[in-house]
């Protein structure tokens, strides 16, 4: 099956012969605030600013390949792209099996889990009947209640459709990544808290890292590059918020909200 490729050329003052190109492939998928690629090879978002300061920083050409998300693994082991982000190594791991695959080190955290209305939050997993799951997106942790029909698997083409099932109460909560999820309610829908992330059901906590097979020297300048910007990248991921609370019983929130949240349990236990 053809797939749309596109690419977006970050060409920096260094003569092109001094360093090699490398073509970095990425999502053609709405994943806000962490990146967003669309089909006319638009790519932007915390991702994009960070590969634009890595080329800049370490002086390489880099040209980011906006892939639907199924071509992108099997371009990376066909030797099609030089890498791959984001990548993890708990990923995939049979169709890598044999492959040396490469990783840098995690650039962001992030966490998959069960968003819910505030209503049913702290229920406990034996309420929860129905989840809905974006399509591609496997539901950790709650495979065997799956397997037995204990929940319901209710399949959804995008996040956008999930939610609405989820407000709409058709489903008792969806699954996805928290921090995205989060950012669509905030500054999509208008709806910030109308779903919140439920912490006593089982979810996922992982890393988002860039994986090569070819080029380990790719992952050494990769791997330089996030000790050297350290406090910079740390500035860039609070400006986008992509780890927003991450660890704390407000993940996903603005801190604007949790500000909130914080000065009305004060108000009622009398603090002040």
């Amino acid at each position: 099956m053809k797939s749309f490729l596109a690419s977006v050329v970050l060409v920096f003052s260094l003569p092109a012969l001094a360093e090699p190109t490398y073509t970095i492939g990425v999502e053609k998928a709405a994943f806000l605030p962490h990146y967003q690629g669309d089909a006319e090879g638009n790519y932007q978002g915390f991702a994009r600013e960070v590969f634009d300061r890595f080329a800049a920083h370490s002086g390489v050409r880099v040209t980011l390949r906006v892939m639907p998300v199924d071509a992108l693994l099997p371009a990376l082991l066909a030797g099609e792209i030089d890498a791959k982000y984001p990548d993890n190594p708990n990923w995939s791991v049979p169709a890598k099996t044999g492959r040396d695959v490469r990783y840098s080190q995690p650039l962001v955290n992030y966490v998959d889990g069960v968003m819910v209305a505030p209503r049913r939050a702290g229920l406990g997993l034996e309420q929860l009947r129905r989840l809905a799951v974006v399509d591609g997106w496997t539901p950790r942790g709650y495979e065997d209640r799956i397997g037995t029909n204990q929940i319901l698997l209710v399949s959804t083409r995008d996040l956008p459709r999930m939610v609405r099932q989820a407000l709409l109460k058709d489903t008792d909560g969806g699954y996805y990544n928290v921090v995205v999820a989060a950012h669509y309610l905030n500054n999509v829908r208008a709806k910030p808290g109308a779903l919140v992330f439920d912490p006593g059901l089982p979810h996922t906590r992982g890393t988002f890292n860039l994986s090569s097979v070819r080029h380990p020297e790719l992952i050494l300048r990769f791997d330089r590059f996030l000790d050297e910007q350290r406090l910079e990248l740390a500035a860039l991921k609070e400006r986008h918020q992509v780890e927003a609370n991450l660890s704390s019983e407000y993940i996903g929130m603005e801190q604007w909200k949790v500000d909130f949240i914080e000065r009305k349990k004060l108000k009622q236990t009398g603090g002040n």
